[in-house]
C-alpha cells in the first residue's frame, strides 16, 4: 500500500482505461432506510459524493410515496442539488414519476423492469409484458424531450421465486428496453447469486443479440461476496460502467435474501490497484461514507471504509 492509503497500481490486461462509476447510495443505498434520512442530510449527502469525484450520482425516485416513504421528498431534494456539477439521474417508474422529474428540470431518468415474472408482480404489480408496455410511453416521452433514459433490469441472474433465470429471457427484457429507445441498460444481480463465468455468458449473448457492451452497466450485490468478482469478469468482457453504493448502503425491499450493493470504496480500491481511473478520490468519498454512517448511526459494511478509516485512528 502507498503512504497516501492506496493500492499500488498493477494494470492487467485486457481492461478498459476508465470506468465510469455509477453511484446509487443517495437512492437505491437509502431507500430502505426503516427511519427517515433528512432532506437536507441526503442534499449533504450528494454534495459530498460530488465533491468526492464522482460523476454520476443517482439522487433519488419519483415513486409513490407510499410504496418507498424514505424518498417522499423527492421534490424537496432535486433542486437542493441539481445545481451540481455531476450527472443526478432519477427513477421515474411511470407516467406520472416522469412528469414530476421533468417538471424539476431533470435531465436522466430510469425506469425499472424485472426479468422474471415474480419479480415484476411483486415490485410492480404487474406481468412482466405488462410492466415493459408500462415504460414504452415513458421512455418515447422522455427521449422526445431530449433525456437520457437509463433501464434497470433486475433479477438477471437469480430470483428469490423462480430460482435460476435463463439468460434468453434476460436478453428479452433487455432487448425489448433498448428497442424502445434506453440509452443505457443496468444488469442488477438482485439478490448476489451471480458468479463470473454466468456474468461473461449473459455478456455475450447481449452482445449477440445487438446490445454492445458500452451500453451496459453492472450492478452487484455482495450476498454471496462475489460483487467484485463479478465487476472484474465484466470489465474483461468490456463494460466500462459500474453501479456501485457508497458505504455499501443498501438492499432490495422486495427480495429479503439481498444484502447490500457493492461498496463504491471497495470497487475504487480494486480499480485504482488496477491502474484504471475513475477520477474519484478514494480519501474524501470514504471520509463521506464515515459521515453517512454517523447519521444513520451504524458502522458502514464496507471493507474499505473501515481499514481506511481504522488506519486514520
Amino acid at each position: 500500500m502507498t503512504a497516501e492509503g492506496l493500492p499500488m497500481a498493477v494494470p492487467a490486461p485486457g481492461l478498459p482505461a476508465r470506468v465510469r462509476i455509477h453511484e446509487v447510495g443517495a437512492r437505491d443505498g437509502l431507500q430502505n432506510e426503516k427511519t427517515a434520512v433528512p432532506t437536507a442530510v441526503k442534499a449533504e449527502f450528494i454534495r459530498r459524493l460530488a465533491g468526492a469525484g464522482l460523476t454520476t450520482i443517482e439522487a433519488t425516485s419519483f415513486v409513490h410515496p407510499k410504496w418507498v416513504p424514505q424518498l417522499a421528498d423527492a421534490e424537496e431534494l432535486f433542486p437542493l442539488v441539481r445545481d451540481l456539477d455531476a450527472d443526478l439521474p432519477v427513477l421515474v417508474p411511470n407516467q406520472r414519476g416522469l412528469d414530476r422529474a421533468l417538471a424539476l428540470g431533470a435531465g436522466r431518468v430510469a425506469v425499472f423492469a424485472s426479468a422474471t415474472e415474480s419479480f415484476a408482480k411483486a415490485n410492480l404489480n404487474r406481468t412482466l409484458d405488462e410492466s415493459l408496455a408500462v415504460f414504452e410511453p415513458v421512455v418515447r416521452q422522455a427521449k422526445d424531450r431530449g433525456v437520457h433514459v437509463r433501464g434497470y433490469v433486475s433479477m438477471c441472474f437469480g430470483d428469490p421465486w423462480e430460482g435460476a433465470v435463463p439468460l434468453h429471457q434476460v436478453a428479452h427484457v433487455c432487448t425489448a428496453l433498448r428497442d424502445m429507445g434506453c440509452d443505457e441498460l443496468s444488469l442488477g444481480d438482485t439478490i448476489g447469486v451471480a458468479t463470473p463465468g454466468h456474468v461473461q455468458a449473459l455478456l455475450s449473448l447481449l452482445n449477440e443479440k445487438g446490445v454492445p457492451a458500452n451500453v451496459i452497466g453492472v450492478h452487484f450485490h455482495d450476498t454471496y461476496g462475489q460483487a467484485l468478482a463479478n465487476t472484474l469478469a465484466a470489465l474483461q468482457h468490456g463494460v466500462t460502467t459500474v453501479d456501485a453504493s457508497a458505504g455499501g448502503l443498501g438492499g432490495c425491499p422486495y427480495a429479503k435474501s439481498a444484502t447490500g450493493n457493492l461498496a463504491t470504496e471497495d470497487l475504487v480500491w480494486m480499480l485504482h490497484g488496477l491502474g484504471i481511473e475513475t477520477g474519484v478520490d478514494l480519501g474524501r468519498l470514504t471520509a463521506t461514507s464515515v459521515w453517512m454512517a454517523e447519521q444513520l448511526g451504524r458502522p458502514s459494511p464496507s471493507r474499505t471504509v473501515r481499514a481506511l478509516s481504522h488506519k486514520d485512528q
